[in-house]
């Protein structure tokens, strides 16, 4: 007679401990970990309070985190301590849970952390964590890479958040900024034509990269020793017209007081500066100067 199959047994779910710089990064994290469960410490929700006020993003990421946390545990059915069911984007079927910090964890850290800092309360939570369910997988997930050493420097597992790297995220979006081939000169220049007005040069090229150039396009060349920062001011045909930029990472073109701190600050002060254009779209992480470039 043949012996009954033994049943498989259902993997733990992991339990991802989230450093409040993830949540002010993507608020929408608590529903990324598919069935895995998230826990949420004291200090993480303390830091969320205390960067909630303002007009930046991180203040505005930081409220949303918090208004999806309150909604997340108006409806707990049981105990908060036994975790709250997450619910996936769509709402179709649950996903992992939700766990909050009930009660203080030391986690017997080393004398030489300080105990006031947020980021070694959160280093104890992991810990504790790690003691209690020594068979489960605890980890850590921070923007911070320090916090992320010292974690690993404490046998602790820690990881970037990367979960909000996905297909229908910025990554698929248009970015409004070629970097031109460094063959390009070389392979447009025939038949060129070149003239200034306004204080901007414009180029009228033909080639092979004509076709795919699309109007009100960034273009950049930095493999010179004097790049080129243009816009596609028109393209008809099999021509093209470059228009130079105006350099606003310098100090003379500053607005206010505002310099652009990199190329993409540039291309979008050149937009903001110009009264012929009605709307723009900015689109970048929080921290990347968009609030303030467009208040300028």
């Amino acid at each position: 007679m043949p012996k009954p199959t033994p049943s498989k047994k259902k993997r733990l779910a992991k339990l991802f401990v989230l450093d409040t710089n993830v949540l002010m990064h993507d608020p929408t994290s608590l529903f990324r970990f598919e069935e895995h469960d998230v826990y949420v410490p004291i200090g993480t929700l303390e830091e969320l309070d205390n960067h909630k006020k303002g007009m930046s993003d991180v203040a505005r990421n930081a409220r949303q985190a918090s208004r999806f946390l309150d909604e997340i545990v108006s409806r707990a059915e049981g105990e908060i301590k036994d975790g709250i069911a997450l619910l996936a984007k769509a709402g179709e079927r649950p996903s992992g849970r939700l766990y909050l910090q009930t009660e203080a964890m030391n986690g017997d850290l080393p004398a030489t952390l300080a105990v006031g800092k947020t980021d070694n309360q959160i280093l104890a939570v992991v810990r504790t964590l790690q003691k209690r369910e020594p068979k489960r997988e605890i980890i850590l997930v921070s923007k911070d890479i320090n916090m992320r050493i010292k974690a690993h420097a404490l046998g602790l597992t820690a990881e970037d958040y990367t979960n909000d790297k996905v297909l229908e995220d910025a990554d698929l979006l248009y970015t409004g900024v070629r970097q031109l081939p460094t063959d390009f000169w070389d392979a447009h220049a025939r038949d060129m034509e070149s003239w200034k007005k306004d204080g901007h040069t414009y180029y009228r090229v033909r080639g092979p990269l004509v076709p795919k150039l699309l109007q009100n396009e960034f273009v950049f060349d930095e493999s010179s020793e004097r790049p080129l920062y243009a816009l596609v001011k028109e393209r008809s045909g099999r021509s093209a017209v470059l228009e130079t930029l105006r350099d606003y990472t310098h100090a003379k073109n500053a607005v206010w007081g505002i310099t652009a701190r990199n190329r993409e600050q540039n291309f979008a002060l050149n937009l903001l500066m110009n009264p012929a254009i009605d709307f723009i779209t900015l689109l970048g992480q929080a921290g990347t100067g968009k609030t303030l470039m467009a208040l300028a």
